[in-house]
């Protein structure tokens, strides 16, 4: 039996940036990563390998980083799990013994069962698998009428990649309202409709699928709860992902009521020396403080990089206290970002808030050629002018503008001392120092503070 200081389960962003992080700060101890494909996938980027990317190829992720800091690799499968004795065996019958265990499996496509035709021919899902994806790409390039069912990120990226090609027709079906309506308030999620539409993709929205018609086992069209059926050369389906969880439940982990690996704030298991990390494993809210389902590569290595510093040793002391959602994305070339507790999630907790929202463009003056709307949306708690949360719409400069929000979010930074935050501008790259939009929009939440007053 091999022996492993570390052997880390899972390949994936939680597991690469766990082990480069361990690795880094244990250079003496030696670790062990067990995958079940050779090549792996950006996650985020999946999408654009429909259409800007062109190829799969140029999405590849593989663990060389972790290689290069001293780890090994074993492209494998785990397939039991011994915690007494600390041990594991392989779908190829190796066997290894570990001092600390990491789960960094990940998460699977969630299939919707319920709706009859799931499972004919040409119904697909975006599985994070560097073969199927690549052979999916084929399938989409040989068709011409695409409908993708679900309106949460990945399914509007990948329509808006599929309807860049002028010779197919491309459907998005969505029950909500409105497309990413559990990461954007109303009136920004139906700005990104608004996008979605221009991007040419057929928008069908407070509509269900009612069934996935097929012919000769191959599926032919969808018919939609309003009745109206649309051809269908393959059905893509991008629900949601669920934990994969299968092996961690066998081997006796805890697993809570949203299908995760219960952790603590620095990822331990119940199990003693047993972690879990990335979207297998438990999320709390950082402001809402309730178990949450966020699965998100940025999610993941920020927890990846807590764990990979405590392992051994405590040295991060506060551990991971909580997940902040934080989400962008571009459509149609307009930027949407947020972060933290955006309206609806505010009032589904309970939790009391008032808003500041500005709207400008991203240079200045306004009159230079490549200027974008750009809107500012600060969420505070009215007690103490807390910011909790906040959106953005405009230009490629929303990307990082989010991440400006989260921070404040993090470190507890109230409106009042927002408005003295101390920024750089400049005309080609920044939205005008005399009406920075956050900073506006800050000033804007204070206003609506000093009316309940």
């Amino acid at each position: 039996m091999k022996n492993h200081d570390v052997i880390i389960i899972g390949g994936g962003p939680s597991g690469i940036i766990t082990g480069v992080t361990a690795k880094k700060q244990n250079p003496e101890k030696s670790f062990l990563m067990i995958k079940e494909e050779e090549k792996g996938l950006v996650p985020c980027g999946i999408p654009y390998i429909f259409h800007d990317l062109e190829d799969v190829s140029k999405n590849a992720m593989g663990p060389k980083p972790f290689v290069d800091a001293g780890g090994e690799v074993l492209v494998d499968k785990v397939t039991n799990i011994n915690f007494d004795n600390k041990s594991l065996t392989t779908e190829s019958g190796e066997e290894f013994s570990y001092n600390k265990l990491v789960f960094a499996t990940g998460s699977t496509p969630t299939i919707p069962k319920f709706i009859k035709g799931y499972d004919l021919d040409g119904v697909e899902n975006i599985k994070k698998s560097y073969g199927y994806i690549d052979q999916l790409m084929k399938k989409t390039d040989a068709a011409q009428n695409i409908v993708v069912i679900g309106g949460g990120f990945i399914g509007v990226e990948i329509a808006e990649q599929l309807a860049k090609y002028k010779d197919k027709v491309v459907s998005l079906i969505e029950m909500e309202k409105h497309c990413l309506y559990k990461a954007f308030s109303v009136d920004f999620a139906l700005k990104a409709d608004i996008e979605i539409k221009e991007s040419g993709v057929n928008l069908y929205t407070e509509t269900k699928v009612e069934e996935i018609l097929g012919k000769d086992g191959k599926v032919s069209s969808v018919k939609l709860s309003t009745g109206k059926v649309i051809n269908a050369d393959i059905v893509i389906f991008c629900v949601g992902y669920k934990p994969r969880t299968d092996l961690a439940k066998k081997a006796g982990l805890e697993i809570n009521s949203r299908g995760m690996i219960r952790v603590d704030n620095y990822r331990r298991t119940g199990k003693k020396d047993v972690y879990a990390v990335g979207d297998c494993a438990q999320t709390l809210g950082f402001i809402t403080g309730r178990t949450d389902n966020i699965m998100l590569a940025s999610t993941a290595t920020a927890e990846a990089r807590v764990l990979g510093y405590n392992l051994f040793n405590i040295k991060l002391l506060r551990g991971f206290t909580g997940t902040l959602s934080v989400f962008s994305t571009e459509i149609n070339k307009k930027a949407f970002a947020s972060a933290g507790a955006i309206e609806q999630v505010a009032k589904e907790a309970n939790i009391d808030y008032v808003i500041g929202q500005f709207k400008d463009v991203d240079r200045h003056p306004g009159t230079i050629a490549d200027t974008y709307p750009l809107e500012a949306k600060i969420i505070a708690n009215p007690e103490n002018g807390e910011i909790i949360g906040g959106e953005l719409f405009g230009g490629k400069g929303v990307g990082e503008m989010i991440n400006i929000v989260s921070l404040a979010i993090q470190k507890y930074v109230t409106v009042y001392e927002f408005v003295s935050f101390q920024f750089g501008t400049h005309p080609l790259l920044t939205t005008a120092p005399t009406k920075y939009v956050l900073v506006k929009a800050a000033e804007l939440a204070i206003a609506q503070i000093k009316k309940r007053k």
